[in-house]
């Protein structure tokens, strides 16, 4: 009888030491998710512009003007001083097209999902669906027609800023490698320097 006990006593223990262990493992699981989706959430609010189409067809939206005098003229080359993308800043730019306009910095949620943007730069004013009179005023909400970035066509924004420049459409080889980009929209003048 005493064996017996003393064997029930040694089960139940290693039962206990078990169930221990186990809990322990499903604590450290969940602790790795938990650090893992950390990770990927920072990565994505680092990732901004990651997934912009870099290169377009070169098409510009209906009623954009062409910049009368601009500081930099079509096939002239400038530097990139902003860093919209990875390898963008310090990318020696030629310059596809010239156009004056209102830029605004918008922040929408893609209609892919996924995490809203903030201070999106740039949409111009020819790019948002009947967007009346330009500058519209921070806070305005509006219907993005351009697709810079995955989820941005047609998704409903809402004007972070607004200014009145020339933009510039620009091909550039990136910094840090890859592929040159062509017809980049849009870099705004402050955002270049002389080569």
């Amino acid at each position: 009888m005493l064996k017996k006990q003393v064997i029930l006593s040694l089960i139940a223990t290693l039962f206990l030491v078990l169930g221990a262990c186990a809990n322990a493992n499903d604590e450290n699981t969940k602790n790795n998710e938990h650090a893992e989706h950390e990770e990927k959430t920072e990565d994505m609010e680092g990732m901004d512009h990651d997934n912009m189409n870099h290169s377009s067809s070169g098409e510009v939206p209906e009623g954009l003007k062409e910049a009368e005098n601009p500081t930099y003229k079509v096939g002239s080359h400038a530097i990139i001083e902003t860093d919209h993308m990875a390898g963008m800043k310090g990318a020696e730019a030629t310059i596809v097209g010239a156009y004056d306009t209102t830029v605004y910095t918008i922040s929408y949620t893609p209609t892919t999902g996924g995490e809203r943007v903030e201070n999106h730069k740039w949409v111009i004013h020819e790019e948002l669906q009947d967007a009346g009179e330009a500058p519209l005023k921070t806070g305005t909400k509006v219907k993005v027609n351009a697709d810079h970035m995955e989820g941005m066509d047609g998704a409903t924004a809402e004007i972070d800023s607004a200014e009145k420049t020339t933009v510039y459409m620009v091909d550039f080889t990136p910094t840090n490698g890859g592929e040159e980009v062509k017809n980049h929209k849009w870099v705004t003048e402050s955002e270049l320097s002389a080569k």
